[in-house]
Order: C-alpha cells, then structure tokens, then sequence
C-alpha cells in the first residue's frame, strides 16, 4: 500500500525504517522503535483504570484513494495520504486541565536532534501553551532506556535557538537540567502524571 503525507512524500512505517537498524550486541532492533508508544499507552490505559487521568492517543485522520477488491470479502488499500500534517500524539485531561504531549526516541547517547519535530508540531504545542494546556514532549535516549520529561516552554525556546543559526539538537546535560527524568516503573510503566503534580 502507497501512504503518502499532504506534501505528497511517501509515508514509510516506523517498523521499514528501522529494518536497518542493528543492535551491536546481538544483530536484531527488534522492534524497540515500538516501545515507548507501547509503554505509554500502557501507563494511560492503566490512568483510564484507576481515573486518574484520561490521556489518549490521536488517530492520524487518512484519506483512502485507491481499493483493490480480490474477491468479494475483501478489499485492500493500495494508496492513502494523510489528511492532515499531524500534531501531537497525546491528549486528554487530567484534574480538569487539558494535557498534550509528544513522544519521541532516539539512538544518540549526547543530544535528541530537534530534526524529530516538524515545524507544524512546533507551532502547535505553541498555541496549547498560549491557551494555558499543560503541553511537553517524553522523551526516550534508547541506548539507556532512559525517559525525560521536557515541559514544551524548553523545547520552544531550544527550536528558536535552532532556528537563529544555533545547534540543532538539544544535549542531553540541556534535558537533564531543564527536564525531569521518569524512572521506569512496573504499574505505571512512564509515571509522567508524578511530574505533573510536580509542577
């Protein structure tokens, strides 16, 4: 099947861009790019459970061009484009405040490159912080199984200072000064709503 994004690139799955990926001890990724999404749907799901927040991952609205039906009880999606350029990919609400969050992982052991965003998650995570939402991005160092939060009003100012000719990466002494580390726990797997209450 042929997805395509609104600028008409195509779309390849985290699980193809990651085939060639090795991990130096034993050769196999497997499918670690997976994991931090896996995790926190997991510590939401768990929050639903015990209502203690309602956070929820956002579908990624698709427009279907072209179906291809082999027989009768099947039809398969040749081709596909995003609506829309994607936001965020959680919201939801937490003691009657609006939360939004992005998840991202890297495989660098020094800094997170800003390259993982994109300009229109950037402008969007803005107006959330503008409107009084809590608003921050979790983010995964791979190498260390190691999850820090980072509030969104860091993560804007490390974007302008990219965007003025500066580094365009955020170093991970940068994240661990101006983020909150998440030690990974049993139930909840990323207790993110600790930090909350932090702050």
């Amino acid at each position: 099947m042929n997805l395509n994004y609104p600028n008409g690139k195509r779309y390849q799955p985290k699980e193809q861009q990651l085939d060639s990926v090795k991990n130096s001890k034993n050769g196999s990724y497997s499918n670690r790019g997976m994991t931090l999404e896996e995790d926190l749907n997991e510590t939401n799901q768990y929050y639903r459970e015990k209502k203690i927040a309602v956070i929820h991952k956002k579908p990624t609205p698709v427009q279907i061009v072209q179906v291809d039906y082999p027989n009768r009880s099947a039809a398969v999606i040749k081709e596909a484009y995003f609506k829309l350029a994607s936001t965020t990919d959680y919201n939801g609400v937490y003691k009657g405040r609006y939360i939004d969050f992005e998840a991202k992982e890297t495989q660098n052991t020094t800094s997170f490159p800003l390259k993982n965003f994109h300009q229109h998650q950037i402008q969007h995570m803005e107006e959330v912080v503008d409107q009084g939402g809590i608003c921050f991005v979790i983010l995964r160092f791979t190498k260390f199984e190691q999850v820090y939060f980072l509030e969104a009003k860091h993560l804007l100012k490390f974007w302008e200072r990219m965007k003025t000719g500066g580094r365009k990466s955020i170093t991970k002494v940068e994240i661990e000064q101006k983020g909150y580390h998440i030690p990974l726990g049993f139930q909840p797997r990323i207790d993110y709503i600790k930090i909350i209450d932090q702050l």
